[in-house]
């Protein structure tokens, strides 16, 4: 039994893989805040994680490929956060306050990749399938909420489909002209609350 035990621990413990993926990853969002990804390449983010090029291509194909990764990195760690908001939220009210705040707070913490994922979803697949998915979870998240806030199925689904697109546009832009996160958060509150008929 003791013998099992441990293989299961080894196998929950990171992996060197597991790690060396994390650092390039982690090198990606440090060169995407310091230099942008204009003139990120492989190469760039070799040097920046402390490895070789050959070494980062046993990991990903291309630096595509990596920001791809990093995007997906982003948007699951929002949606683990949004959904938790929504499990442990009084109300539907408290939930729309508490989830448009954790997402303002992931574009605090990781805008560069959120905006590198609306400005290249349309040209690199991967990033798209990643950030759509993120927005297709989202919004079925904030369709439970605005059942519960009275709506019904039907309507509740497309009204928090396109109220989940509205807040990707409204914070990219928001972190886009360098302006504040915190204004474009209580306007989009406000807007959330009045489009699920809940009283502010």
């Amino acid at each position: 039994m003791e013998e099992q035990g441990t293989r299961t621990r080894r196998r929950t413990a990171p992996t060197k893989g597991d790690l060396r993926e994390r650092a390039i990853l982690d090198a990606a969002e440090q060169q995407l805040n310091s230099t942008g990804g204009a003139s990120m390449t492989v190469a760039t983010i070799a040097q920046e994680a402390g490895i070789t090029r050959g070494a980062l291509y046993f990991y990903f194909g291309s630096k595509n490929e990596v920001l791809a990764a990093l995007v997906e990195r982003t948007v699951t760690k929002l949606r683990t956060e949004v959904d938790a908001v929504d499990a442990g939220a009084a109300d539907p009210g408290d939930a729309v306050r508490q989830g448009v705040e954790q997402t303002a707070r992931m574009w605090r913490e990781h805008g560069t990749v959120m905006r590198t994922a609306v400005e290249l979803s349309p040209s690199v697949p991967a990033i798209d399938q990643a950030w759509r998915s993120a927005v297709v979870a989202l919004a079925d998240t904030m369709r439970g909420v605005a059942e519960r806030a009275g709506m019904p199925s039907g309507t509740a689904a497309e009204v928090a489909a396109a109220l989940v697109w509205m807040t990707e546009r409204v914070f990219y832009q928001a972190f886009v002209a360098d302006s504040s996160l915190d204004d474009a958060a209580a306007t989009l509150t406000r807007v959330w609350l009045a489009a699920l008929g809940i009283t502010a």
